[in-house]
């Protein structure tokens, strides 16, 4: 059989990093994991032709070539998601679609006219639409309450992907997640026991990117890293002598949940096997919030001496914020923004609370019949929307908090100071390489370029710039890769902070946000 694999464009994201992109000359931050690893499940005498949509466009000629198109999507690449399935169904093609967003809202497919709905996890639903495929079905949803045995997932097939197209490359040690937060839909996606492969296993997926010729920065995309800490602790005293052996090559970054700064033996295994940097879903630092929406690891230690001892040991912190928990009191947005200050977390990943579908938050939401149709990140597909039900405080308000708060946060010379603050405060690394490394042969153009940007074209950065950087050389130049890597990235955020006023204020039926004249150029929500 022929078969097309294709991964949908992002739209502009938070993640999506579409000015970094452009100036360090890559297409995309990361491959799409879960669609390579499909491709290893089908089988070898198949003909595969795989493209990443964000990094290069398939043919017409690859559309006539095929028998099966292959899909699998995110909620936010639900535009190009749906226009791909109609264009199979247009052409006369079977399509069949997988993924987070065909599993949690599979209708959604239906309705565009895919035929096979690969839901779930694939090493149970692929091996299922091939005996459809053999028994000659037209049609089927494939599903499965059981969970695999990821001991026995494949390689992902990296050979696909064009790597030089990629800021960073990704594997995935273990699935699941053992905490119970009420909007988290991971744990309804891959459940609470957390699933891990074997330390050889993941080293054998090390090996296949070191033999393809990888080197740089590597995503550990685990939801919670840590959730299996006995596990994880096997993986990590096997990967430090590995990196040992091959000098090096990588250097990682993960998410993992707050409690984390709990476990120092922990914290010392990731740092020597190389990592650098995680992001942590720290939600707000209001406590009744935390109570409410069931993230009780978050409550045990306070979080800015837990960010404290994680930069103690040396690695970078990102982390997630919401807004519009029920009960939340006014002024969230202002207690997250000096959250950040006093952390001088880099790059604050804030947004406003969705109920998603099959989460805790979803059903209790439907039972107390708050649930709002055709608004929300699962309706149109962007991370820039308002919440899909009735909080308990006025929309606008929390509006209001979220567009401010994240104007203020990407103001900048505010940013610019966080970047500086967040890596003098990073402990010692055991070795140099160990931070954020580029992909080979583009480090000096986005140096350059970000020279250009920011020590020259634009004076009211230029002096600061120069300032951090005369600094981080002089007092830490271990941290300049990644001091670099963040600076270059603000260009990214700098635009992305206009398009998120642009899209919270359509919605809400204004027709501008007004940029006040103060200083910090605050927006205002104002009607015209």
């Amino acid at each position: 059989m022929k078969v097309l694999l294709l991964y949908p464009q992002f739209p502009q994201s938070f993640w999506s990093y579409d000015r970094f992109m452009e100036i360090a000359g890559l297409k995309a931050v990361l491959p799409p994991l879960g669609i390579i690893t499909v491709a290893s499940l089908l089988p070898q005498d198949w003909d595969i032709r795989f493209y990443d949509r964000n990094v290069s466009l398939e043919t017409e000629e690859d559309w006539e070539w095929c028998d099966l198109v292959i899909l699998s999507a995110m909620l936010v690449q639900k535009p190009d998601f749906h226009a791909l399935i109609q264009k199979g169904v247009r052409l006369g093609k079977k399509v069949a679609v997988g993924g987070p967003y065909p599993t949690s809202v599979p209708q959604d497919a239906l309705a565009s006219g895919a035929d096979y709905l690969i839901l779930d996890e694939g090493e149970i639903t692929v091996p299922q639409l091939l005996e459809a495929l053999t028994q000659g079905k037209a049609q089927g949803i494939f599903r499965s309450m059981d969970k695999p045995d990821v001991t026995l997932s494949p390689i992902p097939r990296f050979d696909l992907l064009q790597l030089n197209a990629y800021f960073m490359m990704a594997i995935q040690f273990s699935r699941g997640c053992p905490f119970n937060c009420e909007f988290c839909d991971i744990i309804s996606l891959y459940g609470r026991k957390p699933r891990t492969k074997e330390p050889n296993q993941t080293l054998a997926e090390l090996q296949t990117l070191y033999d393809l010729g990888w080197r740089g920065s590597l995503f550990v995309v685990d939801d919670n890293f840590i959730g299996n800490q006995r596990n994880v602790k096997r993986f990590l005293r096997e990967l430090i002598p590995w990196m040992q052996q091959h000098d090096y090559p990588f250097s990682f970054i993960t998410e993992a949940s707050v409690n984390l700064a709990e476990d120092e033996e922990m914290l010392e295994l990731m740092v020597q096997a190389g990592f650098y940097a995680v992001f942590l879903g720290i939600e707000t630092p209001d406590q009744d919030s935390l109570q409410v929406t069931r993230k009780l690891q978050n409550t045990r230690n306070p979080l800015v001496e837990a960010c404290r001892k994680i930069n103690q040991v040396g690695l970078l912190i990102y982390a997630g914020f919401i807004l519009g928990f029920d009960g939340e009191r006014s002024g969230a947005g202002e207690r997250i923004r000096e959250f950040v200050e006093q952390t001088s977390i880099p790059q604050p990943m804030l947004g406003i609370l969705q109920a998603l579908p099959n989460t805790a938050l979803w059903t209790r939401l439907q039972q107390e019949q708050r649930l709002v149709e055709g608004v929300g990140v699962t309706e149109v597909g962007d991370q820039n929307t308002l919440m899909n039900f009735i909080p308990t405080r006025p929309i606008t308000e929390i509006a209001r908090e979220y567009v401010e708060g994240f104007w203020k946060l990407y103001e900048p010379t505010n940013y610019l100071r966080r970047c500086f603050q967040q890596c003098l405060s990073l402990g010692s690394q055991p070795r140099q390489r160990q931070t954020m490394q580029f992909p080979i042969g583009k480090g000096l153009r986005l140096v350059t370029q970000l020279i250009w940007h920011q020590g020259i074209r634009r004076p009211d950065i230029r002096g600061q710039f120069w300032r951090q950087l005369w600094i981080i050389l002089l007092n830490k130049p271990q941290v300049l890769n990644l001091y670099l890597g963040l600076c270059a990235a603000g260009e990214h955020f700098w635009e992305y902070r206009i398009l998120a006023r642009e899209r919270i204020t359509q919605q809400l039926g204004y027709d501008a946000l007004e940029v006040s004249a103060s200083s910090k150029q605050e927006p205002m929500l104002v009607r015209s």
